[in-house]
């Protein structure tokens, strides 16, 4: 997903141009079994869908007040078709269709494993703009050998969709190569807030319940979606340039968590510092009570568990850090997007470095140091994980398990090797460069390659094979001292060189 030397992207690539050769014959022939389908990618290759790119999701869930009865909820897709279908394929496995109707049609529809197959009453023709209703359910229980979609919260539901569980929540194309626009609506009773990504876009209070909208203007990759609703408190400042600044907490921590909350500008300042403007309309963090073991950068709205702020595990410098992790991802990885999940270290490796960067120039806490002990950890991070850009599957029934540290640190790893071997000044020109290029789109680690060797006027191919594919860590430019630790040595060293992985996606 870096960005390169090309002019300005498409808006959202369409998904068709990842296909594998031996998905793309299923497209069709309404007559034969309705089989699942996808994109062909390495990681997850039966997730996402071919044949139609989607232009817009508008979701709406009416939540009951518990967070254990399923959602009442409609989706409704435009895509613009990429193939003659008879057929068409949707993500979606975690609930009940009530009905599908396409440009107003009812359609029928089966389902086939994570797939919901929709059958139109007339033929759809490649270039055509198509309309899929879909009424259903979402259910945030969890199902068995499942896991990300709903999070249950002390006092209602969020989402943590990454990385292929957004088909656990509504229906769609899930795989972040389709980006698209969203409209979110959210009924819930009254005493209840709902948040969702982007700006809010009206109100609407009736009956006992409210309906809050929330549109957003930059197109999203479904694994960014949030939906929050709970007996929370919008916290409203503002950021750099009068960006509007957004946070959703408990209601009764707020006056508790005030003092993390009011870091972001200054966070905010100090990334655009180094990168440029903020990528979207506005920010800020959800703050959910619930045990997640995780962060998460869903666009515009920050998933946050309670106890990283709250607790006393943790000092205050690496609480900061964590929270300059998740909004570097705003630039690196949801504005620039990672068009297959083998590039995730594009997305991982940036936030990384960003967060160890925060922390040498704010606690003292040295880069160098930091690299040092990862490059002795990184031998036995590929062995386990594979190298950065060729990242291992995920473990069976641990989807998040590509999440590893060969694609944190080991992938900062690589950014530190970048700059010192082409120099501090094109790589920082490189950084900016990168998400000035590729924003509201996806690109590719190729992208990243191309654009590094244009800017430092290099041939770095071999730099980045050894780098990014190589089984063994290459030499360290500049550090000839620097040494893979021992087997039993580097386990030591990958606790203390990844601090924030456990934390941070």
């Amino acid at each position: 997903m870096p960005l390169t030397h090309r002019p300005r992207p498409r808006l959202r690539p369409r998904a068709a141009a990842l296909l594998a050769p031996a998905v793309c014959v299923c497209l069709l022939a309404a007559s034969a079994p309705a089989t699942p389908l996808g994109v062909g990618d390495r990681l997850f290759p039966y997730l996402g869908n071919p044949g139609y790119d989607v232009a817009s999701y508008d979701l709406s869930f009416t939540y009951s007040g518990s967070n254990r009865e399923p959602l009442r909820a409609v989706t409704t897709i435009d895509a613009w078709t990429t193939a003659d279908l008879d057929r068409v394929n949707l993500d979606f496995a975690h609930g009940t269709v009530e009905s599908v109707r396409v440009d107003g049609e009812p359609a029928t529809f089966t389902q086939a494993g994570d797939d919901l197959v929709v059958t139109p009453e007339d033929p759809l023709p490649e270039g055509s703009l198509a309309r899929i209703t879909v009424r259903h359910t979402s259910d945030p229980v969890p199902a068995r050998g499942q896991d990300g979609g709903w999070v249950r919260t002390a006092d209602g539901l969020a989402m943590a969709n990454q990385a292929d569980a957004a088909h656990l929540v509504f229906p769609c194309n899930d795989h972040p190569s389709d980006k698209a626009r969203f409209t979110i609506r959210i009924t819930a009773p009254d005493g209840y807030t709902a948040v969702a990504n982007g700006p809010p876009a009206g109100v609407h209070r009736a009956g006992g319940a409210t309906t809050w909208t929330y549109r957003s203007r930059h197109p999203m990759a479904t694994e960014l979606a949030q939906v929050s609703v709970g007996r929370s408190s919008v916290r409203h400042r503002e950021g750099p340039h009068g960006l509007p600044v957004r946070d959703v907490v408990p209601a009764r921590d707020r006056e508790r968590l005030e003092p993390w909350l009011r870091r972001t500008p200054e966070q905010i300042a100090w990334m655009e510092s180094k990168v440029g403007p903020y990528p979207f309309e506005t920010y800020g963090l959800l703050v959910a009570d619930a045990g997640t073991g995780f962060e998460l950068e869903t666009q515009t709205l920050s998933l946050f568990e309670k106890g990283l702020f709250t607790g006393a595990a943790y000092p205050k410098w690496y609480v900061e850090s964590v929270m300059v992790h998740e909004l570097s991802h705003q630039w690196f990885g949801d504005s620039v997007t990672p068009r297959t999940w083998s590039d995730v270290w594009l997305n991982e490796g940036h936030a990384t470095w960003y967060e160890a960067l925060y922390a040498q120039e704010k606690a003292g806490k040295p880069m160098e140091t930091r690299m040092k002990a990862a490059y002795a950890a990184s031998d036995r991070w590929r062995a386990a994980g594979g190298p950065p850009a060729l990242p291992k599957p995920p473990t069976p029934g641990r989807k998040i398990s590509i999440f590893r540290p060969n694609v944190y640190d080991g992938a900062a790893l690589v950014l530190y090797a970048l700059r010192q071997e082409i120099g501090r000044p094109d790589f920082e020109r490189l950084e900016r460069a990168w998400v000035r290029y590729h924003r509201d789109s996806t690109a590719t680690t190729e992208d990243f390659e191309r654009l590094a060797a244009e800017i430092s006027g290099r041939d770095l191919s071999g730099f980045f094979k050894a780098w990014l594919y190589g089984e063994r860590t290459p030499p360290m430019p500049g550090h000839p001292d620097w040494k893979p630790a021992a087997p039993a040595a580097a386990s030591t060293a990958a606790s203390t060189a990844a601090p924030a992985a456990a934390h941070a996606e």
